[in-house]
């Protein structure tokens, strides 16, 4: 047999290792951004329009859980309340204060509450929109950021409705929506999202949802989508889509670690990786406590019984991921993974394939699981309140 130069050898393990790093590299940065993105969302009007009740629908919480803004308080401060996403830290939505004083100056108000802060602004009003609502939005506009009205209290609108003899509930929404227009004229053709923020399966919520995804740059709509609450199966779809995208480059920067030639490293570091990955896709998809709850008190029906299904989910619930055995098969693999590190010239790139097909193997299953828990949620509650 040829013996290779270890001159040679050296160059193609320095040429290989080079390429490596970059690609891991670049991987890590894609999941690290995916995953820590920050995304600040303003939400404002005037006090009563349901800004908290709205703010905790976003953050997947009922309006009495621990945590939750607090609803029908009378608003005191000028000061913007922040709110972190329960699941997700990176994303923080902002309770500003109201805007219903009859000396409102809207250049002054977003100097108060730090414009530069937000992504885009929420203008809420559980009414029509008044004056200030359309001198807020023309300041926002002009100073190039995107606001998106959104009507809310619509389920109180039509429970009153519901009382006339002639109740048709498309006409009652689609006069409420000319209504709202007619006193935004002066801003051209906005949009106007009608939603109630106790039934998101309803009205215009998932449109809000999907007209902020199209106008956020890629890294923040990936935010966005991960927080924001499931209205929908094409919702959920949408959610499994992003996080498939993802797995790559989630197993190729595992692959970056295990290059480094320590007992134990790579599987500890993947385990994390795959612990976090998943937990995040467990409160995307909606298979929380308080999402569930929320579904459940819909149907009426309890549907926590449905994560008893999937292993991952009921350890993400008992919150024991991390100590989930996995098969006997991937066992033998970190163990090959560690082994191949120290084998001269190419034990590291070895290795990194190893670790690559590892995560991405645990990461691909688990969020198929995952994925089809939560899809025979989403059927049972769409066959229960057809």
């Amino acid at each position: 047999m040829e013996t290779q130069d270890p001159a040679v050898a050296e160059a193609v393990k320095a040429s290989g290792e080079s390429t490596l790093e970059k690609a891991t590299a670049k991987a890590k940065e894609a999941y690290d951004q995916f995953m820590n993105v920050s995304l600040n969302i303003a939400v404002t009007g005037k006090t009563g329009s349901g800004k908290s009740s709205f703010i905790n629908a976003l953050r997947g919480l009922k309006d009495d859980d621990e945590g939750a803004a607090r609803t029908g308080v009378t608003e005191t401060t000028m000061l913007p309340n922040m709110y972190e996403h329960p699941a997700m830290p990176n994303v923080k939505i902002w309770d500003l204060p109201g805007i219903g004083s009859p000396n409102f100056k809207a250049d002054k108000y977003l100097k108060d509450v730090k414009f530069k802060t937000y992504d885009f602004f929420i203008i809420l009003n559980s009414e029509r929109f008044m004056q200030n609502d359309v001198m807020l939005a023309k300041e926002i506009r002009k100073q190039k950021k995107n606001f998106y009205f959104v009507r809310s209290k619509i389920d109180n609108d039509i429970s009153a409705e519901k009382r006339r003899k002639t109740f048709d509930e498309q006409r009652v929404l689609c006069t409420i929506r000319e209504d709202c227009l007619k006193n935004l004229k002066q801003l051209g053709d906005p949009r106007v999202f009608l939603i109630s923020s106790f039934d998101l399966e309803k009205y215009d919520f998932e449109e809000l949802q999907n007209t902020l995804a199209e106008e956020l740059p890629v890294h923040k709509r990936n935010a966005l989508l991960q927080a924001w609450p499931v209205c929908s199966a094409a919702s959920l779809e949408m959610k499994i889509k992003i996080f498939e995208g993802v797995i790559w480059a989630a197993s190729l920067a595992s692959a970056g670690i295990a290059v480094v030639p320590v007992p134990g490293l790579s599987a500890a570091c993947d385990t994390g990786m795959v612990a976090l990955f998943l937990t995040r896709c467990y409160f995307a998809f909606g298979l929380d406590d308080g999402s569930l709850a929320r579904l459940s008190e819909k149907i009426n029906k309890p549907l926590v019984g449905h994560l008893a299904k999937s292993k991952i989910a009921s350890a993400i619930q008992e919150k024991a991921l991390t100590r989930l055995q996995v098969s006997g098969t991937l066992v033998v693999l970190f163990s090959a993974e560690y082994v191949a590190s120290l084998v001269p010239g190419v034990g590291s790139v070895a290795a990194a394939g190893l670790s690559f097909g590892t995560t991405y193997y645990l990461l691909r299953s688990g969020l198929k699981e995952l994925a089809n828990v939560a899809r025979e949620i989403r059927k049972e509650v769409l066959d229960s309140v057809r």
